[in-house]
């Protein structure tokens, strides 16, 4: 079965019957991670030879974009999964990989901190020798599945070595490591998304993810693209769930007293074609932008940059609309407007944020250093 074949089947079989219900109570999408591992989907990014299924970036921006579709909070631990997953294929132990590649092992992203906020490449936390290996400490802002990942990809300032940061993989049951949840936020409400602090934890120099001092470039050239592709699939797969559930109300609700449905109001038809347009202009970058990144063309880094801000201004703007053209009805749960509305606002302040991108791609155009 072809692979975006493989994740539609568990996205409409599993994942969407359970997204109101993670939504409302903020759980854990427990019943939809595992059943991205009992199809080999946690493994998407890694080679065969590993045991994954050997997916391409594009792979996985689209395949979390459908997921997206049906439940957002499923997506972005995917996404977050996925993004780790390629840092322990580039510089982890076999076993690591195996484990990531099987589904044995969630993984995710420990990156920002409340120090350097959305500056994801400059961390403050530390990391010094010691008796018995390597003592971590840190305070991590926002983790995504902090207290259900297996494994955290995580980043210190340097041992000793130049360079804003090492990477580290970082078992989450490791002694020192505390989770500062549950999370009960607007959107996004069942991606166990804390803080995570790190007091004394120990751990062998094996451990390191790459050289020390080797973390900006870690960041930039394996995570930077995946997250940025992948995030932007996850914010136009919500825009696009919106059309639909728009386009669902609006060609199914009457008005009985004229006998006309909310689709004869050429307003309505006018808003939903802008919702239309602006959602297939976010995927035609996301298109392009995967090509960019797949085929080494000259402007991939721009590209990703660019994907990234106008996926997540795309999934506010349509989501917008449809509460607007669905009037108080989208208030309502039942017709699922306003849960697309509350998960799209996470992509515009999650670093790299927006307004941070717009500057990297200003300093880009113009010729200017982007650090």
């Amino acid at each position: 079965m072809p692979l975006l074949d493989l994740v539609d089947a568990v996205a409409s079989d599993v994942i969407r019957s359970s997204a109101a219900q993670v939504d409302r109570t903020g759980d854990f999408p427990g019943t939809s991670i595992q059943a991205l591992r009992e199809a080999g989907l946690l493994g998407l990014a890694q080679p065969v030879a590993v045991g994954g299924l050997g997916g391409t970036p594009g792979d996985c921006a689209l395949g979390v974009r459908r997921v997206a579709q049906a439940c957002a909070s499923t997506a972005m631990i995917w996404c977050m999964h996925l993004c780790g997953a390629v840092v322990i294929q580039a510089h982890g132990s076999d076993d690591a990989k195996r484990a990531v590649a099987s589904g044995a092992a969630l993984t995710t992203l420990a990156f920002s901190e409340a120090g350097s906020r959305s500056h994801f490449w400059a961390p403050l936390s530390t990391a010094r020798r010691v008796a018995g290996g390597v003592r971590l400490d840190a305070k991590k802002s926002w983790v995504t599945s902090a207290s259900r990942a297996d494994l955290y990809v995580w980043s210190s300032q340097p041992i000793e070595a130049e360079g804003p940061s090492t990477i580290w993989l970082v078992p989450t049951d490791a002694p020192g490591l505390s989770t500062h949840g549950p999370f009960d936020g607007l959107g996004l409400r069942g991606n166990d998304s804390s803080p995570v602090t790190a007091e004394g934890v120990v751990l062998p120099e094996s451990a390191r993810l790459g050289a020390d001092g080797g973390g900006f470039g870690v960041m930039m050239e394996i995570v930077l693209p995946y997250f940025n592709l992948m995030n932007a699939g996850c914010s136009l797969g919500i825009a696009e769930a919106a059309v639909a559930a728009a386009v669902t109300h609006c060609a199914g609700t009457r008005y009985a007293h004229l006998d006309s449905a909310l689709r004869d109001l050429p307003t309505i038809r006018n808003s939903l074609a802008r919702m239309r347009c602006k959602a297939d202009m976010g995927h035609a970058l996301l298109l392009d932008a995967i090509a960019a990144v797949e085929g080494g063309r000259p402007d991939a880094m721009l590209r990703v940059l660019e994907v990234k801000a106008v996926a997540a201004e795309t999934a506010l703007e349509v989501t917008a609309l449809a509460m607007r053209v669905c009037g108080g009805a989208a208030f309502r749960k039942d017709v699922g407007v306003e849960r697309h509305m509350r998960d799209a606002q996470a992509a515009s302040v999650m670093a790299p944020t927006t307004d941070v991108l717009y500057d990297f791609i200003g300093k880009a155009i113009t010729g200017m250093e982007l650090f």
